[in-house]
């Protein structure tokens, strides 16, 4: 395994990639007490950087922030190889889903959004990549 690259049979690991603070700390929260772990990024350019450290499992990822917005995140996380396979669920006030999905992203939800909403969307994600019914690269 690469750097930054876990054993299958890890607890998934998620990186949340959002500007307001109550949102981040609401779903890394709720995560963790399902038995998974998260990681935060507060801006884009914090959220491209962990994302290619990390190599997490999914990204949670706001559209709206300061420095690089959560498009640029997005174009740079499908460009990369070590993280275009990563499933992405944009969480956005945004009214944008279309745009969103055509841009790459694999699910998207509403704010306000309940973290366990999220948290049952990322896991259909991971059972669908396990069962290999995602693009693979």
């Amino acid at each position: 395994m690469g750097p930054g690259r876990r054993n299958p049979t890890d607890a998934p690991c998620v990186l949340i990639v959002d500007d307001d603070y109550d949102a981040r700390r609401m779903y890394s929260e709720y995560l963790r007490i399902k038995g998974w772990t998260a990681f935060i990024a507060g801006d884009g350019r914090t959220g491209i950087d962990k994302a290619m450290e990390l190599v997490p499992s999914a990204i949670v990822l706001d559209l709206s922030m300061p420095r690089v917005d959560g498009w640029t995140v997005l174009e740079h996380l499908r460009e990369s190889s070590w993280t275009s396979a990563i499933p992405v669920v944009v969480v956005s006030a945004l009214e944008e889903r279309d745009r969103a999905l055509q841009c790459g992203c694999d699910a998207y939800l509403s704010k306000p959004c309940a973290p366990e909403v999220l948290w049952l969307q990322i896991r259909a994600l991971l059972r669908l990549q396990a069962n290999g019914r995602t693009a693979q690269v």
